[in-house]
């Protein structure tokens, strides 16, 4: 296996339910492709566009015209985004495109998230988690699941990532890996509910792209109490 591959096991915890907590938009014709949340405003992926959403105000506060088809991260001054093959490093104050560097599994990239320097970039029919330097786009690390990446997000050290089945028979998962791959923990999305982007929230909680719905959903998805 490559870049340090590891393969996502198959066995693990009891699922629990993830809980749509609300849900906002839909934004205007088309899908959510990726989210992430800068601290006060959820950023959102729709064709052609980056969408700033103020969840106090629950309304619409920027759009910035970028190619934007899939996941979308932040690292605390810039958003990178996924589009058409490469990843854009962009200035979210005027969308200007800072820099580009070319995404692993190309145009099959999914869900993103920056963490310590790094990107992990899902890649969704192939099943993968990459884990790339966010300045030079080299694959350090592979994670491999058995089930398609729809979104990825990392919340105090820890991968998490959305996934479906390619016939989508089963519901949608939010689960949350070890640092090998290992999935420790799994929640059940409502029947219907695709998850297409996944960045953290509140302690707890996931903003998530709702796919072809074009809506915006707050999602709980916490860890039971232990004892």
């Amino acid at each position: 296996m490559n870049h340090g591959e590891s393969i996502v096991s198959r066995t693990r915890t009891t699922k629990r339910n993830a809980e749509v907590v609300a849900e906002y938009g839909p934004f205007g014709p088309g899908g959510i492709h990726g989210v992430t949340f800068d601290g006060a405003l959820v950023w959102f992926a729709r064709d052609g566009e980056l969408v700033a959403f103020d969840p106090e105000k629950e309304e619409v506060v920027r759009r910035l015209a970028v190619p934007a088809d899939a996941g979308t991260a932040f690292d605390g001054e810039n958003l990178y985004q996924l589009a058409h093959g490469e990843i854009l490093v962009v200035r979210p104050s005027d969308g200007r495109v800072l820099r580009k560097m070319p995404s692993p599994d190309g145009e099959s990239s999914s869900g993103m998230a920056w963490a310590d320097g790094f990107l992990w970039v899902g890649s969704w029919r192939n099943a993968k988690i990459h884990q790339v330097d966010a300045q030079t786009g080299d694959v350090v690390k592979t994670l491999t699941s058995d089930r398609w990446v729809t979104g990825v997000s990392c919340v105090d050290g820890a991968v998490w990532h959305a996934t479906m089945t390619e016939n989508k028979t089963e519901p949608a998962e939010i689960r949350r890996l070890a640092a090998d791959g290992t999935v420790e923990a799994s929640y059940v999305m409502p029947d219907g509910a695709f998850v297409s982007g996944l960045e953290a929230g509140a302690p707890g909680e996931f903003w998530c792209g709702g796919g072809g719905s074009g809506k915006l959903r707050r999602v709980r998805a916490r860890p039971a109490k232990a004892g």
